[in-house]
């Protein structure tokens, strides 16, 4: 196919499905990435063939040789988005466009190729579709969608593959943290870093979260929720988390928050926060911030609020911060007021019951 058209999906329902007493019971209390649903999506893509084959089946596991190429160079890409019940019984998406747009992003910085944006859109509306009935209920509820692409040629060398597999799972969920929206104490870690100018800290692959696994149990064993990194290059600037944009909230109400220079994920989340924070009139800055500062304007008093964001936790606020020589608190530990409006009013956008100008919302049923 060209880079331009459609594909038409080939739909298989699953012929033996989870009964609607046993999804019931699963929705109860779904956790996060626990239950799956009953379906899949797979499309695949060959050199000189393109995109191929595109199918919505019963999800089950896949056959793989052991010399794909994925498993010994890791051409491996993913995103994460959700969707959502609103009140007239319909299902919403948030900007499924910007999901599909950073897949293309990831899959050039990843020597991989790009996936149609429409294509990447139709693949979600296709399994929302046939497994509507395992969105769940009430506030915290969603389905969260894991669109992927791996490297499936089976070969051994350092090239790029020139057979790919494009697949969506999907996993009804909760709220991502068991608490509840309640501030995070975090770990600024003195010796691991998540990526460094000219990597692929930009990029949404899997090898920047494999290498962030060691510095986050190194944030448990802290007493902490969360690590964050520092730069690679002078390890005094502020990055991200190990999976979520950060932002800081100042005594006069602005907002800042790291700038894209190639090291950080250019997360939606982040992007909606800054649209909506300087539509209240905020001034919001893409400026970086040293962990020296951090803790300075935090003893001051100037720094009032910090919080983390991303699709999975939404918007969570940063309470307290440790570190090898000592910790300090953020605005008392307490969740700030412009932090929790921001997530009020990205929530309400998202479920449907508060106007969406910016146009971010995608009715699907």
């Amino acid at each position: 196919m060209s880079g331009g058209d459609k594909l038409d999906f080939e739909i298989r329902p699953n012929p033996a499905p989870v009964s609607a007493a046993d999804r019931a019971a699963l929705l109860a209390n779904p956790g996060f990435g626990r239950v799956f649903t009953d379906h899949m999506v797979t499309v695949r893509y060959a050199d000189g063939k393109g995109w191929y084959d595109a199918r919505v089946e019963a999800r089950a596991p896949i056959p793989m040789d052991p010399a794909s190429a994925v498993l010994h160079y890791a051409q491996e890409i993913f995103e994460g988005l959700k969707a959502y019940r609103t009140a007239d019984g319909g299902v919403t998406m948030f900007r499924p466009d910007a999901n599909a747009a950073r897949f293309v992003d990831s899959a050039r910085r990843m020597a991989m190729p790009a996936l149609p944006p429409e294509v990447f859109v139709d693949s979600l509306h296709k399994l929302i579709e046939i497994d509507r009935e395992w969105i769940p209920e009430g506030e915290d509820g969603s389905l969260y969608l894991r669109p992927f692409m791996f490297a499936s040629e089976v070969f051994l060398g350092v090239r790029p593959a020139s057979e790919y597999l494009y697949m969506v799972i999907a996993s009804p969920v909760g709220a991502y943290f068991s608490g509840g929206v309640k501030p995070v104490t975090v770990w600024v870690s003195p010796d691991y870093t998540r990526a460094a100018p000219g990597g692929t800290g930009a990029a949404k692959c899997g090898g920047n979260y494999a290498t962030s696994l060691a510095a986050q149990a190194e944030a448990i064993d802290a007493g902490c929720d969360q690590v964050v990194f520092l730069d690679a290059v002078e390890r005094r600037f502020v990055d991200e988390l190990g999976g979520m944009n950060v932002f800081f909230v100042y005594d006069d109400d602005s907002v800042v928050t790291p700038p894209l220079t190639g090291t950080i994920l250019p997360g939606i989340t982040r992007d909606a926060i800054i649209t909506l924070a300087g539509k209240a009139g905020q001034r919001v800055e893409e400026r970086p911030v040293s962990f020296a500062d951090w803790q300075a304007d935090a003893a001051s008093g100037r720094l009032r609020e910090v919080f983390a964001c991303g699709t999975a936790a939404v918007i969570t606020p940063i309470g307290g911060v440790r570190f090898p020589d000592g910790e300090f608190l953020i605005g008392g530990g307490e969740p700030g007021r412009v932090t929790m409006s921001l997530r009020q009013q990205l929530v309400d956008i998202q479920r449907g019951k508060a106007a969406d100008p910016h146009g971010w919302v995608r009715q699907v049923l």
